[in-house]
């Protein structure tokens, strides 16, 4: 079972007693103190479960979790002193595995980390950084740039981009991309689809009359060509 942990909080009292319980319990520990130090570490450590605190200094820990989830099935565990049930939802919403409330009990903590690993799919799925000819599509971040120049996308346009790049080199069908980006409801509404990969295609290729990177199969899906 992997035991590599990435523990998020900026108590570094919390921190370091953290550390050495867990190190004390057989687990490779690496801590950072921000929600920017929380992306880099989960994507060069590739831990095989994060402890993460919400209320970090410089990013919400929901934005954690977001940018976590754009390119890795890790599981999180939220370590957190907020104990009101719509923040536990809004957590588990957010993609998080499990949540703990402050104080706890250390052992309960490591069996809820052990049963977190033992849940989890193989954690890291890809790298968080996708390079396609002079784009640069940071997964974690959801940051976006073309030539070395930052792209401005909607929330939407986002969402249509992440997931052709994370199923590249691949056919993705209306319907799923309907169901992934809008819900159910909306799994015959190809008419966004026209819109938004044509306003992804003016932000992003070259020539958007004839596309490099965001590809259409007519009548059955799209696909992104790295």
């Amino acid at each position: 079972m992997g035991n590599r942990v990435l523990v998020v909080d900026d108590d570094a009292g919390l921190a370091r007693a953290l550390s050495i319980n867990l190190r004390t319990h057989g687990w490779d520990v690496t801590t950072a103190p921000t929600g920017a130090a929380a992306l880099d570490a989960a994507s060069a450590s590739h831990p095989d479960v994060i402890l993460l605190d919400l209320g970090l200094p410089d990013l919400p820990g929901l934005d954690v979790i977001a940018g976590i989830r754009g390119w890795s099935r890790v599981p999180i565990v939220v370590l957190s002193a907020r104990r009101l049930g719509e923040d536990k939802v809004d957590a588990l919403d957010a993609g998080a595995d499990d949540y703990v409330t402050k104080p706890f009990a250390m052992n309960e903590l490591l069996a809820r980390l052990r049963a977190a690993v033992r849940r989890a799919q193989p954690a890291v799925t890809e790298e968080p950084v996708v390079e396609a000819g002079d784009l640069r599509i940071d997964l974690a971040r959801r940051l976006v740039s073309r030539a070395g120049k930052d792209v401005r996308l909607s929330p939407t346009e986002w969402a249509v981009l992440e997931v052709l790049v994370r199923h590249r080199g691949t056919m993705v069908g209306r319907k799923q991309l309907l169901q992934d980006v809008w819900g159910p409801a909306y799994s015959s509404e190809t008419n966004y689809l026209r819109v938004y990969t044509a306003q992804l295609r003016r932000k992003l290729e070259r020539d958007p009359a004839h596309p490099r990177h965001i590809l259409t199969h007519p009548g059955t899906g799209y696909r992104f060509e790295p």
